[in-house]
């Protein structure tokens, strides 16, 4: 079904571009999983910065990380979501090259892990146990993006080296401590919590207008966007060939979740053309 049918249900028939705000993933999402290029989403991008449409990038990365493609893109005037959720990093000035994330949490992280029995501490590594050198060599990042993931504030990846009997006993050892432990595609991660859609509705909520409620939109194309996806007034599955994707959703039935039809920024940039299109066709 083209895009532009797919946006025409009731969710959207009063859609106003003043109160319309863009929450997206960037790997996979934003960005080419192959190249990491967001080119392909230029004319959207662009569009959305002339209309002064707020765009909040939502990533695994962290806030060094983020910060010079947000300023790359032209939003280092909206809010990001970092580190899946864990943190947000504030927005800057046009000018300014770095923007304050919230209250780091992660020394806390590195202290509760070492207040492990040694035996089971010695079997967790991670991003703080490794150089940057390191960990290129474990995700395939350059070394100063290695270095620039490094840079945590309120989660710790790491790999679990031991048994599952011990693994059980450490997870159960750092829940114990107020730890949340999430096991991903590659690593085990330890924060004090928050997700996402729980930062994404935060946001959400510093942008509201007296009298307007914003109209959330949320793009992303794997599991842990879901709940993200799910949350949001209208919900954009990216198709993304590396993986088996996010499965078939409730809202789907609705329109209220939609599938892009290309993957990547390609369909990124189909999907946020077709609702400019449709908020700016309610406006006149």
């Amino acid at each position: 079904m083209p895009m532009d049918h797919q946006l025409n249900g009731d969710h959207v028939s009063a859609l106003d571009i003043r109160n319309l705000i863009v929450f997206s993933d960037l790997d996979g999402t934003l960005l080419d999983h192959r190249n990491y290029s967001h080119s392909a989403a230029a004319p959207a991008l662009a569009r959305l910065r002339h209309l002064e449409v707020p765009l909040i990038l939502a990533s695994s990365k962290t806030a060094a990380e983020i910060t010079p493609l947000r300023k790359e893109l032209g939003f280092s005037d909206c809010e990001a979501i970092v580190e899946n959720g864990s943190g947000i990093l504030e927005a800057v000035d046009e000018d300014s090259d770095e923007g304050d994330a919230t209250e780091t949490s992660y020394h806390a992280i590195c202290q509760a892990l070492e207040r492990l029995p040694p035996c089971l501490r010695a079997q967790y590594e991670g991003f703080s146990d490794w150089s940057a050198q390191e960990v290129s060599d474990l995700t395939g990042l350059s070394i100063a993006d290695a270095a620039n993931a490094r840079k945590r504030r309120f989660s710790e990846p790491g790999l679990w080296l031991g048994s599952e009997a011990d693994k059980a006993r450490f997870v159960e050892a750092v829940t114990a401590m107020g730890l949340i432990v999430q096991q991903g595609g590659r690593f085990l991660t330890l924060s004090f919590g928050g997700n996402k859609s729980e930062r994404m509705m935060e946001i959400a909520a510093r942008h509201s207008r007296q009298g307007m409620t914003p109209f959330i939109v949320a793009l992303g194309d794997a599991g842990n966007d879901l709940a993200m996806i799910e949350q949001a007034d209208l919900g954009v599955i990216i198709p993304n060939p590396t993986h088996s994707g996010i499965p078939p959703c409730k809202g789907e039935a609705t329109g209220r979740i939609v599938r892009a039809e290309a993957a990547g920024p390609e369909g990124w940039n189909q999907v946020i053309m077709s609702l400019l299109d449709r908020a700016e066709n309610n406006r006149s």
